[in-house]
């Protein structure tokens, strides 16, 4: 096999894609949905976890994942390529390729930052009220034990793979992870959020988001990212790719249309906050199928997710679990209806395409082993984080004053605060209140 400079080229943009989808992109779209004073927080969540799975990935993660040798098709031996031995030069001295003469090393890159974006996805359920050791104690934990091992299932040749539990009924279907990315994200996020407990006025005083213009923005990278994500899935430079492309594209429209309709109908208005979140929600749904569907099918899931998910994230309000930035009504539902509706809508196999009810059927196991697997493993990181003293929560005086000044002891708006306080502090010469300096209540 020789080296595909093109498909090497395409990987290489396509893994520096997936990295911006979680910083800046993820960090600002959670970091604008936060209040003020725990925007920082927020995003520190996310740069502390890309900066642990860096360094796991490379010492055992992909191992895990992918280059270990198979253990009871539930992971890959971590010794196997331990510190990514064999997956760069082989013995006359030229890089390792893989089956689309792509160099293994740039496919190491590729997956690591899809570890990265998984876990970053959790913070989002736990925001205002969690103490950064603790999430920096749970991110090496819940990668190790929840997402590599799901990696290696689905896409590592595991039990939930082409070759595995399920295959005797139907190939199961995740083109960029449904099931690996959101699906467990998801489950992870919902039992954190149950376990750690509401923030402080959860349903009884207003937790808007704090600047909705660095959350759209942070949509924005993130659809941008995203054609790294699905259609660098294709794993080389082709038709796969560009149908990938398609799809993500007309599916995240759809569900912007779909999201905003539902907020017109239910509540009067269309919101900024909607449309940024019709765009993950689509984003999230197509993930799973992106490779599988016509781009008619594709809009169809796209409305579905969209319309599912806007009605999903007010959910917490009816249980009592304080999902904070809203990773189980788009992640975790949005990878359910995308996994699911891959069984009606693929164009190879799915049900609506005369090819009967095995592709639903398997859809459907995949995603209910996905959703167990991942909940015990979450409840075992986080046990085993309690366990060793890492308290979760911040203390309500903490909490109050928020967790920038109480964690990382900063503020994102210090200097702008500074600058208004000397707007109404009177200068040296002038009494309070003067037409030269404006009084408080002026300003």
């Amino acid at each position: 096999m020789a080296l595909d400079t093109g498909a090497t080229a395409w990987m290489l943009m396509s893994a520096s894609l997936v990295l911006l989808m979680t910083i800046p992109a993820l960090a600002l779209f959670y970091g604008g949905m936060s209040r003020s004073k725990s925007v920082l927080n927020m995003m520190m969540m996310s740069f502390g976890s890309t900066a642990i799975i860096g360094v796991l990935y490379v010492l055992y993660g992909w191992s895990m994942s992918y280059g270990g040798t198979d253990i009871a098709g539930i992971l890959g031996n971590p010794l196997t390529q331990l510190g990514l031995r064999g997956t760069m030069m082989d013995d006359g001295g030229e890089f390792v390729l893989d089956s689309l003469g792509v160099p293994v090393i740039v496919g190491v890159a590729f997956q690591m930052t899809f570890a990265i974006i998984t876990v970053a996805l959790i913070s989002g359920a736990i925001a205002d009220r969690t103490r950064f050791g603790a999430w920096m104690s749970f991110v090496p934990l819940w990668v190790t034990l929840s997402y590599f091992p799901m990696a290696h299932m689905v896409w590592g040749g595991g039990a939930l793979s082409g070759e595995g539990w399920f295959a005797s009924i139907a190939e199961p279907i995740d083109f960029a992870g449904g099931t690996v990315v959101h699906i467990n994200a998801g489950i992870a996020g919902l039992f954190l959020a149950v376990a750690i407990g509401r923030r402080r006025g959860f349903g009884t005083q207003p937790m808007r988001p704090h600047n909705l213009p660095l959350t759209m923005l942070g949509a924005g990278l993130l659809w941008f990212g995203w054609f790294g994500f699905n259609a660098g899935s294709a794993f080389t430079a082709d038709g796969n790719a560009g149908l990938a492309w398609v799809n993500t594209s007309v599916a995240t429209c759809a569900a912007v249309l779909g999201w905003l309709a539902v907020e017109r109908i239910r509540d009067g208005h269309a919101t900024s906050l909607g449309a940024a979140s019709g765009i993950v929600a689509g984003l999230v749904g197509i993930t799973p199928a992106a490779g599988s569907l016509t781009p008619v099918g594709s809009i169809i899931l796209g409305l579905v997710a969209g319309a599912v998910c806007a009605v999903s994230v007010g959910l917490k309000y009816r249980f009592g679990y304080d999902d904070s930035l809203d990773v189980v009504g788009v992640h975790l539902v949005g990878g359910l209806v995308g996994t699911v509706l891959v069984g009606f809508l693929a164009k190879d196999s799915g049900l609506l395409y005369g090819h009967g009810l095995s592709q639903l059927i398997v859809q459907v196991l995949v995603a209910l082993v996905a959703i167990v697997f991942s909940l015990v493993m979450t409840a075992l990181c986080w046990f085993i984080v309690s366990l060793i003293g890492q308290g979760w929560r911040l203390s309500a005086d903490a909490e109050h004053i928020g967790a920038d000044k109480a964690e990382h002891s900063e503020s994102a708006y210090e200097s702008l605060t500074a600058g208004r306080l000397a707007t109404v502090l009177p200068r040296r010469g002038h009494a309070p209140g003067s037409t030269t300096t404006p009084s408080a209540k002026e300003s």
